[in-house]
């Protein structure tokens, strides 16, 4: 899970390509990058959080009228290092540049196609590097064959001309590359890209807006959370197998390239994505509430008339479901957990001593709230059990009488190859328990899980969004993906 924006604008697009990663921060807090286009390519990189990467000086150098960013949550290489923080270039064809959120499941043979069989280098372990050379080179392949009898100079005599090229190496990319996909890319002098895989599993939005010439604008990103401070409206979602092209000239060209079942990522609706963002047609903050209704109907059928005295979210993400499942139940809802919200999130933290050591950090119990009661805590999901245990652990040293606790998505279970950074089975605490064992590493007296059931139909229940159904690789569901075996790569 990353997050990507790219802009096509007619004045510097520096500063709002900055001012979108500071509204894409949640998806990645390990590094952030941003480059522009004005007939060369310029870029600035940096490891940490935006607003520390980027200065003055640095924003005055990002000139151009086309760019692109990225906030990084490693899924592949390595978690440190400044050489495989995002953009990635490459200078042929015309000097190419390259955002991904995704994740690449047959890296290692599309390495070796990139590096033996093309003759292209790759300087990082990134499975993003690797996507921009397999791109840059398929579309100087398409470039090189189109140079037949009708056209021997190989000139590139239109923009429709050179959108056939683009389809070409995108078509390319997705008959090789297997795995989520979506990206956007920069070429010199061209103009801008944007791409996602057949199945659509990670999202990308598209707005437009018309400057004060009365010509259109174009962005795309991670999430549309920064759409309306920008000016922009939401046209609609980048479709799966779709790849689209601004070229200089300001004209959009689309196409389908290919089509699979559409299975978007279940756990942007979960955690990810912001509760503002509209992704694939659904409202994120309509899917939680719908969440926390359901999870209000189970607990009534696993535990009749049984009822805590409160129910606190673990903030913050699940305090929407929370108050929707304390409206089911027809009790109070309080935010007994006071979050700092200058810690980072602690799923996405690097280490799990981070993660334990920042939940004391990050959240502050309010003992009014709690003292003498029966909790129930509910989080939008228990992954590797450790923030959940803290939390726990804090409730009740503010005097909890007993501690519930219920959570918002099905047990995670199997690792996610599509870009969430779950890599083994045996960090995942649902894997290797049972739910009573879970209960008692958590310490509290009543666990609920949300059934798949409930959260596909959570997600699913309203919205013109065509999903086949979404991804749950990592709840249990199916591997969808050709090129894998057995759930690995």
């Amino acid at each position: 899970m990353c997050g990507i924006v790219g802009m096509f604008s007619n004045h510097d697009v520096a500063a709002e390509l900055y001012d979108s990663l500071i509204q894409l921060q949640h998806r990645g807090q390990d590094s952030a990058g941003i480059l522009t286009s004005d007939s060369q390519l310029h870029a600035k990189r940096g490891t940490g959080l935006v607003r520390d990467i980027f200065q003055d000086e640095d924003m005055e150098k990002l000139t151009g009228d086309i760019g692109i960013g990225h906030t990084r949550y490693p899924t592949s290489g390595t978690r440190q290092g400044f050489d495989e923080v995002q953009p990635f270039t490459t200078s042929v064809p015309f000097g190419m540049a390259l955002v991904h959120n995704g994740n690449i499941v047959n890296y290692a043979q599309l390495r070796d196609e990139i590096i033996i069989r093309r003759n292209r280098y790759l300087n990082t372990h990134s499975d993003s590097e690797m996507l921009l050379q397999l791109f840059a080179d398929s579309l100087q392949r398409a470039m090189i064959r189109s140079r037949g009898h009708s056209n021997p100079t190989g000139k590139i005599e239109s923009d429709e001309d050179f959108f056939s090229l683009i389809r070409l190496a995108v078509a390319d990319i997705f008959s090789l590359a297997k795995g989520s996909i979506s990206a956007l890319s920069v070429i010199n002098g061209k103009g801008i890209v944007a791409m996602r895989d057949p199945y659509g599993v990670r999202p990308l939005v598209m707005g437009e807006r018309v400057s004060a010439e009365g010509k259109s604008e174009y962005i795309f990103a991670s999430e549309d959370t920064m759409f309306y401070m920008l000016g922009f409206t939401l046209v609609r979602d980048v479709l799966p197998g779709e790849v689209i092209y601004v070229s200089m000239d300001g004209i959009l060209h689309s196409a389908i390239i290919e089509e699979k079942p559409f299975c978007p990522c279940i756990f942007e609706y979960v955690y990810f994505a912001r509760p503002d963002a509209m992704l694939n047609n659904v409202s994120v903050y309509r899917a939680r509430l719908r969440m926390g209704q359901n999870l209000g109907q189970e607990w009534i059928r696993t535990f009749g008339d049984v009822r805590p005295d409160v129910i606190i979210p673990a903030p913050s993400t699940a305090n929407t479901m929370a108050l929707a499942m304390a409206r089911e139940l027809g009790v109070n809802y309080s935010e007994g957990l006071y979050k700092n919200p200058f810690i980072g999130r602690t799923f996405i933290m690097p280490s799990q001593a981070m993660r334990r050591q920042s939940v004391r950090y990050k959240l502050s119990p309010q003992r009014i709230e709690i003292r003498n009661k029966n909790v129930l805590i509910v989080d939008d999901s228990i992954v590797r059990g450790t923030t959940s245990k803290e939390i726990v652990s804090m409730i009740r040293d503010f005097g909890a009488n007993q501690v519930w606790f219920a959570s918002a998505c099905p047990p995670v279970v199997s690792p996610c190859h599509y870009g969430v950074d779950i890599p083994t089975a045996e960090e995942l605490i649902a894997n290797r328990q049972t739910q009573e064992e879970v209960r008692n590493f958590l310490g509290v007296e009543k666990l609920l899980y949300l059934s798949i059931e409930a959260l596909i139909e959570a997600v699913t229940r309203k919205g013109r969004h065509n999903m086949s159904s979404p991804c749950h690789v990592c709840l249990g569901g199916p591997h969808f993906i050709s090129g894998e075996k057995d759930g690995i790569a």
